[in-house]
């Protein structure tokens, strides 16, 4: 990571890649920049603070060589985008590397407690010391934000010369200077004191500045501030209400990542060279029409064969919604779930197909008719996947999982045709559970009123996080979803166990809809080990039978029982039921949902109504 330059950038002999002489501060690892250090996210660095900076430097600064390009149409579609971008690697032989912005500013010396800007402590050119004492200065521990994803400092001059009545003080000439001192007595916010040397305002603690209101009795509002765009990026009009939080918070910064797995006609990669034309060529009908753009543009010498590009187009036009309204974003998102879901049933078989063929779905060789008992059919060996995972934007002070998209802050202040993406390979086991079967249990009242239960604790959940309840994202609680989420988390843990994978290195992804009920598991790594062939030999019926019965036999029983099992509420928000640490919850990188709607009562029954669980029969109770 480097900070922005302070001069125009220098450009090697014959306009090679440009020469950074610009300090280091760590490194992250590629895939940390989009999930845990992405734009406008805070990373300390030592006894340092920074904020990540946005796109519009990216764009300039991270060259082809350590950040190419990579494609994923389908994707690229639905976020409004040409093409991705690596971010680039971060190593000794690195040029490149995430921009970085000094955030907060206020910081504080530890030996004369003087609290004020960086730059005011005049600190030695690449150093943070205090000018003085010669002392590591300290990022201030406390910033603001509000739920438009803005984000600024901490108003400690207000707070220390507020008047009695909490409101703000017009002394904030006063010509003073600031002072943060710790009591020493308590790990509390009472033991952080903040003083002025004016002598017109008592000493104060920071106890109560996280309330919800705090900053709002002072007579404060959010002005718009995105430090992570620089000093010329103009505030935006915003005016919400600010709410104080810790700098390490994890309400901070939550990535909106989007992905999508690359599935036939697009996953050989001959359709990458006409990326940035995709949206003009749907506009034409015709062929001949394709044909005479495609021949001005490439010169006569197009690199995709025009029937090749009539497939292609018409592949895309079937993932259209079909609605004669404008498709929403989530409507859009389920139709290409849909279409994964449709591959992963038919498959794809790897002797129709050449080495450059990126997704291999085969029908297992051995009997399916042993998982019948189990309610389990169609499994597929994924012998070969690649799944791109963007970085669309991020949120503060809400969850990513439950925003729409006007709280959701873009990445850049003006638009690009790209986002940044890491790309996994590797492999995985694909199943469904049986229509039929499935049908009839879902029915059942008992899994309806249970289910229920979660899905109107989620969507109270969901509203509070609202600002008006009309507007709040819908629950997707459903009891084939609950049932699918937690089997995906009891097969994960099964196979952590038997085939030796770690849980963080399994995901799941799941198809859960009325016309859907599937779950694939695979390897969530972005190295070779991800496709060594040690998942896919567990999709064998024989073995994946031994398996699940394993799995569901495990599931029964929980070292925190009984308190887990008859639980009437779990998780936050009451968001689970018959699931904790101890049982079926997973490490955040396997699951999709952040582990909620979990309920391993769905899988094995209660002790009052065994029925209940979908693999019940198979039990002895």
């Amino acid at each position: 990571m480097t900070p922005p330059p302070a001069r125009r950038r220098r450009t090697g002999a014959n306009g090679a890649a440009p020469v950074h002489n610009l300090p280091r501060r760590g490194a992250v690892r590629r895939a940390q920049a989009i999930t845990t250090y992405g734009v406008g996210s805070l990373i300390a660095v030592d006894h340092e603070s920074f904020i990540v900076s946005g796109l519009d430097e990216a764009e300039q600064s991270w060259s082809r060589d350590e950040s190419p390009r990579i494609h994923e149409r389908r994707l690229a579609r639905l976020l409004d985008v040409d093409y991705f971008r690596l971010p680039p690697a971060s190593d000794d032989t690195s040029r490149d590397g995430l921009r970085v912005r000094r955030f907060p500013l206020m910081h504080s010396c530890p030996e004369c407690n003087d609290l004020q800007r960086h730059r005011d402590f005049n600190p030695p050119a690449g150093r943070s010391v205090c000018g003085t004492c010669e002392v590591d200065l300290v990022p201030s521990r406390f910033v603001v934000a509000c739920e438009a994803g803005h984000l600024g400092e901490f108003p400690y001059w207000q707070w220390v010369h507020r008047s009695k009545d909490r409101g703000a003080s017009t002394a904030a000439q006063c010509g003073g200077r600031l002072k943060l001192r710790t009591s020493g007595r308590t790990a509390s916010l009472r033991s952080i004191l903040v003083s002025c040397t004016c002598g017109q305002a008592p000493e104060v603690s920071m106890e109560g500045s996280f309330r919800r209101n705090a900053l709002k009795d002072l007579g404060l509002k959010c002005r718009g501030s995105r430090p992570w765009l620089g000093a010329s990026a103009p505030a935006q009009e915003c005016g919400l209400l600010l709410r104080t939080l810790q700098r390490g918070s994890s309400a901070v910064w939550q990535s909106v990542l989007k992905s999508a797995l690359s599935i036939p006609p697009w996953s050989d990669g001959r359709a990458d060279p006409l990326a940035e034309h995709w949206d003009t060529l749907r506009e034409y009908d015709e062929r001949e029409h394709v044909e005479i753009y495609l021949r001005g543009v490439f010169k006569g010498r197009c690199p995709v064969p025009l029937d090749e590009v009539m497939a292609l187009l018409d592949a895309e036009r079937e993932e259209d919604p079909d609605s004669e309204a404008t498709p929403t974003f989530d409507h859009r998102y389920r139709a290409l779930r849909n279409k994964e879901y449709e591959r992963l049933r038919s498959g794809n078989d790897e002797s129709e197909h050449s080495r450059d063929e990126q997704f291999v779905c085969e029908t297992p060789l051995g009997d399916q008719s042993v998982l019948d008992p189990l309610g389990v059919t169609g499994p597929m060996l994924v012998k070969k996947l690649r799944e791109v995972r963007a970085l669309k934007a991020f949120t503060r002070l809400k969850d990513a999982e439950s925003t729409i998209d006007s709280k959701e802050m873009p990445l850049s202040e003006r638009p690009l045709r790209w986002l940044p993406a890491m790309e996994v390979r590797g492999e995985g086991v694909f199943l469904r559970l049986d229509e039929d079967r499935l049908g009839t249990w879902e029915k059942a009242p008992a899994v309806a009123a249970r289910v229920e239960r979660m899905r109107t604790a989620h969507q109270r959940v969901l509203d509070q996080r609202a600002d008006e309840p009309s507007l709040a994202v819908r629950s997707p609680a459903t009891p084939r979803m609950v049932l699918l989420h937690t089997l995906a988390h009891v097969l994960i843990d099964e196979w952590s166990l038997e085939a030796g994978y770690p849980a963080a290195s399994l995901r799941e992804r799941l198809y859960a809809a009325d016309d859907m009920a599937g779950v694939l598991v695979y390897t969530a790594t972005s190295d070779s080990a991800g496709s060594l062939g040690g998942l896919v030999a567990q999709g064998e019926p024989e073995l994946l039978n031994r398996t699940l019965r394993s799995a569901v036999h495990r599931a029964e029983w929980c070292s925190s029982d009984p308190l887990c099992m008859e639980t009437e509420a779990s998780g936050a928000g009451g968001t689970n039921l018959a699931a904790c640490h101890a049982c079926v919850m997973l490490p955040e990188t396997s699951c999709e949902h952040n582990n909620v709607l979990l309920d391993r009562a769905l899988i094995v029954g209660t002790p009052d109504d065994p029925r209940i669980g979908y693999f019940a029969t198979m039990l002895d109770h």
